[in-house]
């Protein structure tokens, strides 16, 4: 545990749901982890106990918050989940709160397995279902000429490698459902069994998704956080080919700051980590954090200018593998947008056709 997280309180302490096992949480609430192929190697999935009205008279069972990767490990985890966990009920309903790959890659077979919803918003859905079927962009060429452009070109190596990613979203997200019902900012899910209904109301939050959504049930002081406020590290933020001149940080920072609204005292269920309670805490962190490295960013562009590329190494002081540095760079470029838009750094193309920033005059 590193100082930042002694701040924050864990109410489970170490303990973690056996593969394939789900770990109650908090009422209605039961945690399911699985496993990742990448550095980050896991997320965090819930299950809520539910029922819904049908055409026939209640119908019980869970809803499911996220769904991991689609890969042949993940469907064999949730097999074994069904099979100890739901109670011989089945799932109802499956609610994604943002695009990425690890939340709705198997949202497609978890929706035509069980015959059940998708919930989403509606930003995420449709930006989801481009990037499942898009033959180019979300990696590949298009991807790799952007980071060039940012400076990887010095590392053509890297160059290559971000180039022959291909679509990577395609590979872990193969299909999208074709019909789900929409998330709004300020709107209720409303769940739980029929003596224990619960209203989960949605936070919307830019800059780690399009429209990523945030579950906040009031009533039993529960926080589903997804991506937004993960409490051992912080969130990332990128910007990306698809939307080049993004600002995409201080979005994020304002949403962060919205989620203040959220009693500090609230369990946080994060999509990574630990559930813990200190959300005002790690607030005060991840903007803290950010505060270090925009000084760091504005250090560096005053001493010369600076491309995304030159300043990874200053912004994430570790060795990174392709993957990690696909991210590091699209943070890179967040950063420096984030004070180009403030106007306290200045952007200019070079002769190489290179984006590199200074000190605003």
């Amino acid at each position: 545990m590193n100082s930042l997280e002694s701040q924050l309180d864990y109410p489970l302490g170490d303990r973690l749901p056996e593969p394939g096992q789900a770990l109650p949480v908090a009422p209605g609430v039961l945690w399911v982890r699985m496993g990742l192929p990448f550095a980050l190697n896991h997320i965090n999935l819930w299950l809520l106990r539910d029922e819904i009205r049908t055409e026939a008279g209640p119908r019980a069972g869970w809803t499911i918050v996220d769904c991991g990767i689609d890969d042949a490990a993940t469907r064999a985890a949730w097999e074994q989940v069904f099979a100890t966990a739901l109670e011989g009920l089945p799932v109802l309903r499956v609610v994604v709160t943002h695009m990425h790959p690890d939340h709705i890659g198997l949202a497609h077979w978890l929706c035509e397995r069980w015959q059940a919803r998708l919930w989403i918003s509606a930003t995420d859905f449709g930006i989801a279902r481009l990037a499942s079927s898009a033959a180019a962009g979300f990696g590949g060429p298009v991807s790799a000429a952007f980071m060039a452009r940012h400076g990887m070109a010095a590392d053509p190596d890297a160059v290559v490698g971000v180039g022959a990613r291909g679509n990577y979203y395609r590979k872990l997200v193969p299909a999208v459902p074709e019909a789900f019902r929409r998330l709004l900012d300020g709107g209720t899910v409303t769940a739980g069994a029929a003596d224990a209904r619960r209203d989960w109301t949605c936070h919307v939050g830019y800059g780690h998704a399009p429209e990523h959504m945030a579950l906040h049930n009031a009533a039993d002081g529960v926080l589903i956080s997804g991506d937004m406020v993960l409490p051992r590290i912080s969130t990332n933020v990128s910007v990306t080919d698809l939307e080049p001149e993004d600002d995409p940080l201080r979005q994020y920072l304002a949403s962060i700051e919205r989620m203040r609204a959220i009693p500090a005292d609230v369990r946080v269920l994060p999509s990574h980590g630990r559930p813990f309670v200190g959300l005002h805490t790690r607030i005060d962190q991840l903007q803290a954090h950010h505060d270090e490295r925009f000084a760091d960013v504005l250090t560096a562009c005053a001493e010369a200018p600076h491309s995304a590329f030159d300043l990874v190494p200053i912004i994430f002081r570790r060795p990174l593998d392709l993957h990690q540095m696909t991210f590091a760079m699209g943070e890179s470029i967040a950063h420096l947008h984030a004070l180009w838009f403030a106007g306290k750094l200045e952007r200019r193309t070079d002769a190489g056709g290179i984006h590199r920033f200074s000190l605003a005059h």
